[in-house]
């Protein structure tokens, strides 16, 4: 259906066809990682963690992007970023409010990540809009720890309310800034491309296979 909907995006509101791509992006990561995990299982016998746990039911940053979406960068970037980080701000700000500068970090070199990822991948100049999405979440992240620590779980905001906000405050940050970057190298032609052409090769495999098949059986009779 997603796939549909793009290729009438000519017809569509741009910031509905942002969000359909957001999906997109979403599903596309998701099905990726579960064929990575039931290979793996297969091949290794070893189970891997899930890395998406619904990400749409979070209550708040925090369980946002620490136990909800893609699991496996907060595993990477927990010991190699915001643990030094936090270890170093404790000398200068104190033990209890080291973690702030230790997330904005985090955050930082994530959006230094993706923006290499995207330049190899579309090979244009980097516009910085993805690292301002992950500095804008890192500060919003650390902002709302403060206040939780301030507050020191006296006051919490009904699940019914912090769920749409927060969800759709990473819609909204996310259609202003990530995914314009991620179109601006096309990056929806080319998967588009690239799965014509393999489904063009798994015809071609299909009709050699049942050509020999159809030869063997001719010799065989």
């Amino acid at each position: 259906m997603l796939i549909q909907a793009c290729r009438y995006k000519e017809s569509i509101h741009p910031k509905v066809i942002m969000v359909v791509y957001g999906l997109h992006i979403y599903i596309i990561l998701e099905l990726l990682l579960v064929i990575v995990a039931a290979a793996v299982r297969t091949a290794a016998q070893l189970e891997l963690e899930p890395q998406f746990d619904e990400p749409y039911l979070a209550t708040s940053l925090q369980d946002f992007w620490g136990k909800r979406w893609n699991l496996m960068v907060s595993s990477i970037l927990h010991p190699t970023v915001y643990v030094p980080v936090r270890s170093i701000s404790a000398r200068a700000i104190g033990r209890e409010w080291s973690p702030l500068p230790a997330t904005i970090a985090a955050f930082f070199v994530s959006g230094l990540m993706h923006e290499l990822i995207f330049y190899y991948a579309g090979r244009l100049r980097p516009t910085f809009e993805v690292t301002c999405f992950f500095l804008i979440h890192g500060v919003c992240l650390a902002a709302e720890i403060a206040v939780k620590r301030a507050l020191n779980g006296r006051f919490r905001l009904p699940r019914v309310v912090a769920g749409p906000a927060v969800i759709g405050f990473v819609v909204v940050t996310g259609v202003w800034l990530f995914v314009p970057a991620f179109l601006r190298f096309e990056a929806d032609v080319m998967a588009e491309r690239e799965m014509a052409a393999y489904v063009e090769f798994a015809k071609e495999v299909v009709r050699v296979a049942n050509v020999r098949f159809r030869s063997f059986n001719v010799v065989s009779a």
